[in-house]
């Protein structure tokens, strides 16, 4: 660790407020970089939802009762709500943010999509369930075209849907689970437009802590058999949802520390490898959370330290143990963002308290990078910081170039932005992973075919011939593709965020179509997932990676 780093840890250590719990002792962390843009100034609403479309533009929404947003509708539109405070609302509080252009172009809600759930269905239509008040039951559609809006359908769901989860599963449906006062799940769409039908999962109500919850937006990830691993408080099991049986209940987590909303930690599927095999492992990553207590105690005013802790599990392990890691430092409300290459990104959140409105402290400013093929104490890498605190409700997703896009970030009732301690965050801004810097654009891959804008259809268990070029020297056994389902993003939790290593069948250097080329070119040959169970239909981002670089993804649509 250089001087500089010893000293940042040290200083935000000792800056923490309240110290009321003892951090452990934080494992090596080595030098990273990075690099942040900030792209917009104001937005016009708080980024507390994000989705990324095929069409490289990404829907974000924040709440709709809780005051004037800062950009109107068009065309004089408004919205009439006589049941809410502001009966009348011309400002919107949903938009569309174009990644090419840099532009934003606002959409018109009707009911309030506050902590809600989502998913984009195999066509690309942005699913969205849930939300707060006459939100709770509905479901919202949106296309992906320059001129779409949202449709609405206000009682398109069985049960009140606050602070669930939302997962595509491998026929195309979604399953949404839990929500607060909710120990059951259900699908969408209906077999038919009259059914009302909810599941009871009991594991929601046992993990339900009285006052506190500490079991709302479980992480849920579909895992390589078909069941569904669903994570809640500081419990996990493997749930066969078509016969609502427990397959297997795997031990808590060491020390038994709840890492759920409003605990908040965060949760990923690290990358699955070896398709081909007849035995794939799947392997979950959960790391940070408020510890025991922390939530009750952030509300009096007194607020401990994050956990510093992440926890390992490989799912697919017929007796599972939990392998225990240490961050440089505590962290609650992060986001945990797949990288094209594998490795993980820690983004946004807090040294101390919890999630909710104003109870989190000491906005950790510096991106942890994860590397999960290094050897354990070897795997966190410090980046280089942000200048905006991001806590309660920001969201951060992966763009088709690599970047990572950042927004919101602790909303106050009519936009608040002075004579707070952290003002409502309407700023949109970018993290460029060291991977985009200019020293490896020798090394970067440039994708030839598929073309970048083909958006190419495929189907299970085929092969893809895949051409791309590099300008310096190619290491051909540096090479593998990748390809990533672009989540929808939430309190600190990326839904439906996935990525695969595809199978190589054949490499051939340096040549295409016969002739060889001044450049270094490579023909790789993949081949597809063979089972829905691995790869849900839908759109996936591919990517060629050549030592660690990754290229610019290209959509394909695996159906």
């Amino acid at each position: 660790m250089t001087p500089s780093l010893f000293t940042i840890l040290l200083l935000i250590t000792l800056n923490l407020s309240n110290k009321i719990a003892t951090a452990a002792t934080p494992s090596p962390v080595i030098s990273g970089g990075g690099q942040w843009q900030l792209v917009h100034h104001n937005i016009g609403i708080v980024g507390m939802h994000m989705q990324l479309l095929h069409n490289d533009r990404v829907i974000i929404y924040d709440r709709t009762n809780f005051g004037y947003s800062n950009i109107s509708l068009p065309n004089g539109r408004c919205r009439v709500n006589l049941k809410e405070r502001l009966k009348t609302d011309c400002t919107a509080h949903s938009v569309e943010y174009d990644v090419a252009s840099n532009a934003v172009r606002p959409l018109f809600l009707q009911t309030d999509v506050w902590c809600s759930s989502g998913a984009v269905n195999p066509n690309g239509t942005l699913i969205q369930t849930g939300g707060s008040g006459r939100g709770e039951f509905a479901v919202r559609t949106i296309n992906p075209c320059p001129t779409c809006d949202w449709h609405e359908f206000n009682h398109g769901l069985a049960a009140k849907r606050w602070y669930a989860t939302t997962h595509i599963l491998p026929d195309g449906r979604q399953i949404i689970v839990g929500g607060r006062k909710e120990f059951n799940y259900e699908f969408y769409p209906k077999k038919h437009r009259m059914e009302k039908i909810t599941y009871m999962l009991p594991f929601l109500a046992q993990t339900n802590n009285p006052g506190v919850e500490n079991n709302l937006y479980p992480f849920v990830f579909l895992n390589v058999d078909g069941n569904l691993f669903i994570f809640a408080n500081n419990r996990a099991i493997l749930f066969d949802y078509n016969n609502n049986v427990v397959v297997k209940t795997y031990p808590s987590i060491p020390g038994e520390d709840p890492r759920s909303f409003p605990s908040t930690g965060s949760a990923v599927l690290l990358p699955l490898r070896n398709l081909q095999n007849p035995s794939i492992e799947a392997e979950v990553l959960i790391c940070g959370g408020a510890p025991k207590g922390s939530y009750l105690l952030s509300l009096r005013g007194k607020f401990m330290r994050a956990l510093n802790t992440c926890a390992r599990l490989k799912i697919t392990d017929p007796n599972p143990s939990w392998i225990m890691e240490t961050m440089p430092l505590g962290r609650v409300m992060s986001d945990m963002i797949l990288l094209p290459n594998g490795n993980v990104l820690l983004i946004n959140g807090a040294a101390s308290g919890a999630a909710g409105w104003n109870i989190g402290r000491d906005p950790i400013l510096h991106p942890f990078l994860y590397k999960p093929n290094n050897v354990i104490n070897s795997r966190f890498q410090l980046q280089n910081p942000s200048g905006i605190p991001r806590m309660y409700h920001s969201s951060a997703i992966l763009l088709r170039d690599g970047r990572v896009l950042v927004a919101g970030s602790n909303p106050h009732e009519f936009y608040n932005f002075s004579n707070v301690l952290f003002p409502t965050e309407l700023r949109l801004e970018t993290f460029s992973p060291s991977y985009l810097e200019p020293q490896y654009n020798d090394i970067r891959p440039i994708m030839v075919y598929p073309a970048p804008q083909s958006q190419t259809r495929l189907k299970y268990a085929q092969t893809l011939k895949i051409r791309f070029q590099v300008k310096g020297t190619l290491a051909i056994d540096s090479v593998s593709v990748t390809m990533l389902a672009p989540s929808f993003n939430t309190h600190s939790f990326s839904m439906n965020q996935r990525l695969l290593v595809l199978d190589h069948v054949k490499t051939a250097n340096n040549v295409v179509a016969g002739k060889l080329t001044s450049t270094s070119t490579c023909q790789v040959e993949v081949a597809m997932p063979c089972s829905s169970n691995l790869a849900p239909p839908g759109y996936y981002l591919l990517f060629v990676v050549h030592q660690e670089v990754p290229s610019e993804g290209v959509w394909i649509q695996l159906l």
